[in-house]
């Protein structure tokens, strides 16, 4: 009798997982777990261990992906078990992941499932704003919305782990990660990853929750110089109460894996670091997943000078770092190690067991097809209810700067001159990191526009400019062919593109400007030390304000710009950054009313590139500029400009007024054991109904070692009808007064605090009280 291959993967499965496995109910999970992975692990080669802790990039040219080899490379290492995982743009394609899932589960030894990953960033083909804007919705909820439905779509196309999310506290706009960023605050930083953790992950029990992978541990964001990949050094004290909350709060949250940063820490890069990634992350904050390098990140240490191969493998596994994510190096060195000492079985042991408790807890040894159901692929991805979800996620992530004379909203009436080398592109809408998007759907500003108001306004349209006047440098701002603003194809001169600009102009009764960054000029390896708008779209916006007609100045942008001339001279400005698929159709929104813009920054935009860094919640030093002076000798400050940011962290206008009552405390002192509540009334002035972030900031006046001039502790998004007032409350407990001081240690310290409650980090109410 002939025995089916599957037959004979049940039977071994079936072994391995024991007749105590097998889902009865009153059964510990964990001890079940436990006893499942002791088996299969005493199963196993030296090996086989070393393969599950190897991650691959599935690659066209390695035959596997396309199909069109036997026997390849890669289909060798996953038959001899040499495979832990793969991860990549390639594999998007339910068909694609089962065929090679298949090939480990019919064709190695054991039968262990691959993990199959991606970097779904903000959204995955349903694509979502950028995470510095999606930040700037302060919504929750809608955040962790977005991140289910790109672990839905995720999953149905085979995947079951993200690299998201990133988590960096970032305060140097010039690097271009920032855009991946939550942006410059601790607190928000953390509520922010949790939400995006429980959006991914769910409890694991359905096949639309993913693994979450948080990044980049740690201190990336703090890279000197705001260039990529750089080196970064800080004390203790500010890791642990400025940069490693989000962190924590993702760690706390649950998150399944991390990834570690490219950067240095203390002099040793982070991959090899284990003072990051064992007393930090295991031991002091209970971290049970498993780590992962970045892309080449073991190799890339000998360029940081701390070893060869061998030695760079050796110092990373024992460091704590679980998989080597493309170099091989693992696979290339852990065995030899072994046999010379340098490493032990033990260690190799923990980092596999890491890996296989995360497939169990997925389900992969349950079911290794799990996210192979290509119905789900037909039904799940990029639906009508998931634009919708976009659609309203974008408008509530734009921010305005400026609208002096009530020039937004427009009218859906009369004659609009659309204007920008931006404003009929489809790709550049996504934003950097949406590698899983169809280029081709998004619409255009220009379509948009003209569905939002159909035979009763006259749009045209001009280009008027290249991105900038410098090709070569445009060409690494568009360095993939899907991103083209059609410099190659472009036939007239620069003269001829402004003269048709400012001829549509002159005949049009408002312009939109569609201007700003390209989606490539922000992101990974995109640092900028020049953060104007290009000078090419400054010529034209120039000119465009010299026809006297009113000007909305629509800016995409992928990180804070220094906008001090516009905001002196352009009458509207709304920062739309890229908000993915759904972004056209979202400005459309915005700019015609149907919604009131309510995003405020979660970044400061600074006045010129020589303020960087600057932030809200900075110290106050003993030489403080005083309050309300752009100047003073023997201050902290500078000659040429004031220290304060053009726009603050929190900040973003409506088309409606907010006003804010003082501040009442129901106590003026608090003990350890009890709390004090603080609360504004809230009032709608205007003629529209809106929503408005209300933030709680406090300040610790007194503490044994410097504290910052406020941070934030709570905040709450409200909607308000025009004329409406609402009482907000926020009680203020220890816990939200507690900090690291000097020797580490997470206390609370009596004295005086001061509590400021208001629209932005800036504009603030305030009152006090003593903690006993």
């Amino acid at each position: 009798m002939k025995i089916k291959p599957t037959l004979i993967f049940a039977c071994i499965f079936i072994t391995f997982l024991g007749c105590n496995t097998l889902n009865i109910k009153g059964n510990d999970p964990n001890k079940e777990m436990d006893n499942f992975i002791a088996k299969l692990m005493k199963e196993m080669t030296i090996e086989e261990k070393i393969g599950q802790l190897n991650l691959l990039v599935a690659n066209a040219d390695d035959g596997l992906i396309t199909g069109e080899a036997q026997n390849s490379n890669l289909e060798l290492k996953i038959k001899k078990g040499e495979v832990g995982g793969m991860f990549g743009s390639r594999l998007k394609s339910v068909k694609k992941i089962r065929q090679i899932q298949q090939l480990a589960m019919e064709e190695s030894r054991l039968k262990i499932p691959l993990l199959f990953g991606l970097d779904v960033i903000h959204g995955y083909e349903t694509v979502f704003p950028i995470p510095l804007g999606l930040a700037a919705s302060w919504d929750m909820q809608a955040i962790e919305k977005s991140a289910r439905i790109a672990a839905i779509e995720a999953s149905a196309n085979g995947l079951c782990w993200v690299f998201s999310p990133m988590v960096d506290i970032c305060r140097d706009p010039r690097w271009g990660r920032i855009a991946e960023s939550a942006g410059e605050d601790p607190y928000l930083g953390s509520e922010i990853a949790k939400a995006m953790v429980r959006g991914y992950q769910g409890d694991f029990s359905r096949s639309d929750n993913v693994l979450a992978c948080i990044k980049h541990f740690a201190l990336y964001g703090a890279a000197e110089a705001g260039r990529d990949y750089n080196t970064t050094d800080m004390s203790r004290l500010r890791m642990y109460n400025e940069y490693f909350p989000p962190y924590k709060a993702a760690v706390d949250a649950g998150a399944g894996s991390v990834m570690a940063s490219f950067n240095d820490v203390d002099g040793i890069p982070a991959t090899a670091n284990p003072w990051l990634m064992t007393e930090v992350l295991r031991k002091q904050w209970g971290f049970n997943g498993f780590v992962v390098s970045d892309y080449t990140g073991i190799d890339e240490m000998i360029q940081h000078g701390i070893g060869d191969s061998m030695e760079v493998s050796v110092r990373t596994l024992k460091a704590g770092v679980d998989m080597d994510m493309v170099s091989e190096y693992f696979l290339k060195n852990l065995k030899t190690a072994l046999n010379e000492g340098k490493v032990s079985e033990r260690d190799i042991d923990s980092a596999c067991r890491r890996i296989l408790e995360a497939k169990y807890k997925l389900g992969l040894f349950q079911n290794p097809y799990k996210y192979c159901d290509a119905e789900r692929a037909k039904t799940e991805v990029y639906t009508d209810e998931h634009h919708a979800a976009a659609r309203k996620i974008a408008s509530e992530s734009f921010v305005l700067f400026k609208n002096s004379k009530n020039t937004l909203p427009l009218k859906k009436s009369g004659n609009i001159a659309l204007v920008g080398p931006l404003a009929n592109n489809r790709a550049n809408m996504l934003g950097t990191w949406s590698i899983a998007a169809d280029f081709d759907k998004p619409a255009t500003l220009l379509e948009a526009l003209r569905t939002a108001v159909g035979n009763s306004t006259n749009i045209r349209y001009a280009k008027g400019s290249h991105l900038t006047t410098d090709s070569v440098l445009e060409a690494r701002f568009v360095r993939d062919k899907r991103w083209s603003l059609g410099r190659e194809s472009e036939k007239r001169s620069d003269t001829e593109m402004l003269n048709e600009a400012l001829h549509i102009a002159s005949q049009s009764d408002v312009i939109v400007a569609a201007l700003g960054e390209s989606a490539e000029m922000s992101g990974e390896s995109s640092s900028r030390s020049d953060l104007n708008i290009p000078d090419a779209q400054q010529t034209l916006l120039k000119e465009l304000l010299k026809t006297g007609k009113p000007v909305v100045l629509v800016l995409f942008t992928g990180r804070p710009l220094t906008l001090t001339w516009e905001n002196e001279h352009v009458p509207a400005i709304l920062n739309v950054w890229f908000g993915g698929s759904e972004t056209a159709s979202a400005i459309a929104d915005v700019l015609f009313g149907d919604v009131n813009p309510s995003g405020k920054l979660t970044v400061s935009f600074p006045k010129n590139v020589g303020q960087i860094p600057v932030y809200y919640n900075h110290k106050n030093t003993g030489r403080p500029m005083p309050k309300g002076q752009n100047f003073t000798k023997f201050r902290t400050g500078y000659l040429d400009v004031d220290n304060e940011p053009l726009y603050p962290f929190g900040f973003g206008l409506s088309y409606t007024q907010f006003e804010y009552s003082d501040v009442k405390l129901n106590a003026s002192e608090m003990t350890r054991q009890g709390k004090i509540t603080a609360s504004v009334t809230v009032s709608n002035r205007g003629k529209y109904d809106g929503k408005e972030v209300v933030q709680l900031y406090i300040r610790d006046m007194e503490g044994s070692i410097t504290r910052p001039v406020k941070e934030l502790k709570g905040f709450q998004k409200i909607f308000l009808q025009a004329g409406e007032s609402k009482t907000v409350s926020f009680d203020i407990t220890p816990e939200m007064l507690k900090f690291y001081n000097y020797d580490l240690e997470y206390i609370c310290e009596a004295g005086e605090f001061s509590v400021m409650i208001g629209g932005n980090s800036r504009d603030v109410k305030t009152a006090r009280f003593r903690l006993k």
